[in-house]
């Protein structure tokens, strides 16, 4: 399959060639040619299919054309070797948890896949050193190094803003070592982002070393995040059916389909989910839930985009002023303002509300949530019409945030023992300026 940048000022490329360099050369986001919709056979049999074997259809959708069978098989087999459960928390409202991988975070998913198909492409070529450059506002360099680590011919480069991730966070990927590096940067995620952004347009950086980033710009890690929506529907289904029983109340349900919420930051989960809904998935309608850097949300409400620098918030891993995948929502809706606001509506929170819903789900209905899946919890909440069902994405275990959550509810919370793990880890950082100069110098003689 080729894929064409958003800006659509250069050809299109391979998959291989789209992975490899992350970004177009126009500065664009690539995105497939063809989105394949799925036949309704498929829908209607997914309540009995795996995680493994869900997953294996959808990527063979995207990756089928590049990737022989048996070797995506192995990719997606090796990438979802834990579970995504669906948990009611309360009427009408579903958990999807998505913190039961390597690093307690969603984006497991897609860092461990795109690792994989990173090395079979790399190992076609001959094994040449890719440096993968990733900015991070939380779990997103956790997933990245985790699933990076030891890959043949990869060295990761892990930009976090200093002072703006929580301390288990940046543990989980400055006490790794060997191929990966953490650079704590004098600035905000937006700061790291452009660094990343800067370094692929540099001809001088490029024609020096082979550079990749492994943020959701990069098709291998946000298209696979596609896989878990289909998952959730089939276990909706299987509850809900579990729920009503044959009948007309629950073909009525059926026929709705669930509301998706998704805590929203750089936009790369939801749009996922976004593809999945074009490839025939039967969503009702999605809700990106903000924190208080609501630029989506403002645009919605506009049809204005307006970015901003970002503000600090308890839910860190959303603190995102300028989110890169909005032109892929865009280019999805032939860059319509109506044809977005009639599938996607927003919500933003404050700290404040965020915390209390935090408090009252705890109280009311024993669920722990982290700041993160509370916007996503409070956004369906709020916005599920009458006779709906809703899934809300609990992207990251609470124990990483685990001051916040102590905080907020006024009680110890257990850590797992892959989160203690980390923290008993030797933090090893490198001091960065925010000044693209300085990060290009470092880059050049590393």
């Amino acid at each position: 399959m080729q894929f064409y940048s958003t800006n659509r000022k250069t050809s299109p490329v391979s998959l291989r060639e789209a992975v490899v360099r992350g970004l177009a050369a126009d500065r664009g986001l690539f995105m497939p040619e063809v989105i394949r919709r799925f036949p309704p056979a498929f829908y209607q049999n997914m309540k009995e299919m795996t995680l493994r074997e869900i997953s294996f259809v959808v990527a063979e959708a995207f990756f089928g054309e590049d990737v022989e069978a048996g070797k995506l098989k192995e990719i997606v087999d090796e990438t979802l070797n834990f579970d995504i459960p669906l948990v009611k928390v309360a009427d009408n409202r579903y958990s999807l948890e998505l913190f039961h991988g390597p690093t307690l975070a969603f984006k497991d998913v897609g860092a461990r896949f795109m690792a994989r198909l990173l090395a079979y492409f790399n190992k076609q070529e001959g094994e040449r050193q890719v440096n993968v450059l990733v900015a991070t506002s939380g779990d997103t360099g956790s997933a990245v190094a985790n699933g990076f680590l030891d890959v043949p011919g990869v060295k990761v480069f892990v930009l976090y803003p200093q002072g703006k991730v929580s301390e288990i966070q940046e543990k989980q990927f400055t006490t790794l070592g060997r191929n990966i590096t953490a650079l704590e940067v004098s600035g905000t995620f937006d700061d790291c982002q452009a660094l990343v952004k800067n370094a692929f347009m540099d001809k001088e950086l490029n024609e020096h070393m082979q550079l990749t980033s492994a943020n959701s710009i990069n098709v291998a890690r946000f298209l696979p995040q596609a896989f878990y929506y289909f998952y959730a529907y089939a276990q909706w289904v299987k509850q809900m059916k579990a729920r009503f029983g044959e009948g007309e109340q629950l073909a009525a349900v059926l026929s709705r389909g669930p509301v998706v919420c998704v805590p929203s930051g750089n936009f790369g989960n939801i749009t996922a989910g976004l593809f999945g809904k074009r490839m025939g998935l039967p969503v009702s309608r999605f809700i990106a839930a903000n924190n208080r850097n609501d630029i989506f949300y403002q645009y919605l409400r506009t049809g204005i985009y307006t970015p901003r620098p970002s503000i600090a918030t308890i839910a860190n891993a959303m603190d995102v002023g300028d989110p890169s995948n909005f032109a892929r929502v865009l280019d999805l809706y032939g860059h319509s303002h109506a044809a977005i606001a009639a599938e996607i509506s927003g919500a933003t929170y404050t700290d404040e509300q965020i915390a209390d819903t935090m408090r009252c789900v705890w109280k009311e209905h024993q669920y722990l949530l982290d700041p993160h899946g509370a916007c996503g919890y409070r956004a369906l909440s709020e916005g599920l019409q009458p006779g709906e069902t809703g899934i809300f994405l609990e992207t990251a275990h609470p124990a990483k945030f685990k001051d916040t959550v102590e905080g907020i509810l006024g009680e110890s919370i257990s850590i797992p023992e892959k989160l203690q793990a980390f923290m008993r880890g030797e933090k090893q950082s490198i001091p960065m300026s925010k000044e693209f100069a300085a990060f290009k110098q470092y880059l050049m003689t590393v």
